[in-house]
């Protein structure tokens, strides 16, 4: 037995959430047996718990970005509202069809309202990173976001990414809005086809990463910030090279010799016995905890840095 099929076997060993997808990118399995799988994420596991804390309105802890009950003061920012853990059962791998993903989908689309200004859930607010996870989200769940995809589209800056604080005169991109509005037209694409506008904003974004190296400042060629080395699960807003480089191989992107050192430090966080370790929890309110905490062997990070590598490795 080699040290692959051990992992894999662990990752095997877990929660629906993984099986499906260790089945689906690391193994021979069936169509017909992955999609067993994944159809469980509904009702067990990590997605039947988190789908338990819905609301009888359809939103998760009372709140759109915030808890209800949220006043600050709080360590970190509280994971535990709608849009995040919209994102979360995504990355589950929830059946948008399913009858729990449509019954919240409706709610949520009724009922959701933007702690900003009270603007209808789907029709996003006014940050390009919150936007970027609705589209996302509304794409996914079958929602029509065409309207704030086209304002998303207006607000990209002159270098070819977005900044969250561009409302208060930011004239450059910041890697976090940045990757979370290519996720978010990514999945825009996937859901309705592409359209040139689209495909040329996402190639200027994924450039703007590129001639970073997806970590580094283009006029120094610094670490722009040693937690982007860090990867982290779940990442909710938060920017990684690991993050990055799999929203690379999501898009069918050809492999870049700029991801080149970013691809390396992913190898280089390969545990001998072929895992990956949690580098870090980003604080938070949370309904429960995903695995072991940072130091332990991670199944995420080890299901995510094998499938970047799978791809780089071609």
């Amino acid at each position: 037995m080699t040290a692959q099929t051990t992992v894999i076997d662990w990752l095997l060993d877990s929660d629906p959430a993984i099986r499906w997808q260790a089945l689906s990118d690391l193994t021979d399995a069936t169509p017909g047996a992955v999609a067993a799988e994944r159809a469980r994420v509904e009702s067990e596991g990590w997605g039947a718990s988190l789908l338990a804390f819905e609301g009888a309105d359809g939103l998760w802890d009372g709140g759109a970005c915030f808890p209800a009950s949220y006043a600050g003061g709080e360590p970190g920012q509280p994971w535990t509202a709608t849009m995040h853990t919209l994102q979360t059962l995504q990355i589950f791998g929830l059946d948008p069809a399913s009858g729990s993903a449509r019954r919240a989908i409706s709610l949520v689309a009724r009922n959701g309202r933007w702690e900003h200004a009270g603007q209808r859930y789907f029709d996003g607010e006014v940050e390009p990173c919150i936007n970027g996870r609705t589209i996302e989200a509304g794409a996914y769940y079958g929602q029509d976001v065409s309207p704030l995809v086209d304002r998303i589209l207006g607000e990209r800056l002159a270098d070819g990414g977005w900044n969250c604080e561009a409302e208060n005169g930011s004239v450059r991109s910041s890697f976090d809005t940045t990757l979370t509005v290519l996720d978010g037209l990514l999945e825009f694409e996937r859901a309705t086809g592409a359209s040139a506008a689209v495909r040329e904003a996402r190639s200027g974004a994924e450039e703007y990463l590129l001639e970073r190296g997806l970590f580094r400042r283009k006029s120094t060629g610094e670490v722009v910030n040693p937690e982007y080395l860090d990867f982290a699960f779940p990442y909710y807003w938060h920017y990684d090279v690991l993050r990055a480089l799999d929203y690379f191989r999501r898009s069918g992107s050809e492999r870049d010799s700029r991801m080149a050192a970013a691809v390396e430090i992913v190898r280089s966080k390969r545990q001998p016995d072929g895992r990956w370790l949690l580098d870090r929890v980003h604080p938070g309110r949370v309904y429960f905890g995903l695995d072991d905490g940072v130091g332990a062997p991670n199944r995420w990070n080890t299901l995510r840095a094998l499938r970047v590598l799978d791809w780089w490795e071609g």
